[in-house]
């Protein structure tokens, strides 16, 4: 299973950084592109941006501080998905998208001093961003599904098991 979430992750941060390349050499020169459009309604646009903060831009500047934070947090990360590993598919799979997503835009922060984001929604005004936050924004989801909804569970079946196991509880 390890091998399976280190491969993962390799593919996802390849996959992120080579929509990256793409854009610093196709996108960047032009700015921006159509994407997806209905009629006269702008739907998605691949919009060259370099972000030199963290969310929505904030933080700029502080690129070795986002840096440090990024590293101690994926080192949290991996920490975690090795010792969950085994407890649920939805938990790891949160985690690996997390995990991907931290790289990605580690990757970008520590080789540009910025992060590189191409993709605009046009339908309403919103952040650009790029394949590595998409990872990071599904991981939270995942994570949120997995607190409400799955760790209850799992919490409540090692509970009867070991009142089984233990003939009653403490």
């Amino acid at each position: 299973m390890a091998v399976i979430c280190i491969l993962m992750i390799i593919l996802l941060v390849g996959a992120d950084q080579g929509v990256k390349y793409w854009a610093v050499n196709s996108l960047q020169p032009k700015g921006s592109i159509d994407f997806i459009k209905t009629g006269n309604t702008e739907i998605l646009d691949l919009t060259y941006v370099e972000n030199r903060g963290a969310i929505f831009g904030s933080m700029a500047g502080q690129t070795w501080f986002l840096v440090g934070v990024t590293s101690l947090i994926l080192i949290i990360g991996f920490a975690v998905l090795f010792m969950t590993m085994k407890r649920s598919k939805l938990l790891t799979t949160a985690l690996v998208l997390f995990l991907a997503g931290g790289i990605g835009n580690l990757i970008d922060r520590i080789r540009l001093s910025y992060v590189v984001d191409m993709i605009e929604i046009k339908l309403f005004k919103f952040a650009v961003f790029n394949v590595a936050d998409i990872c990071v924004t599904v991981a939270f989801g995942l994570l949120i599904i997995y607190a409400f909804f799955v760790e209850p569970k799992i919490e409540e079946k090692e509970k009867k098991k070991n009142v089984k196991v233990g003939g009653g509880a403490d």
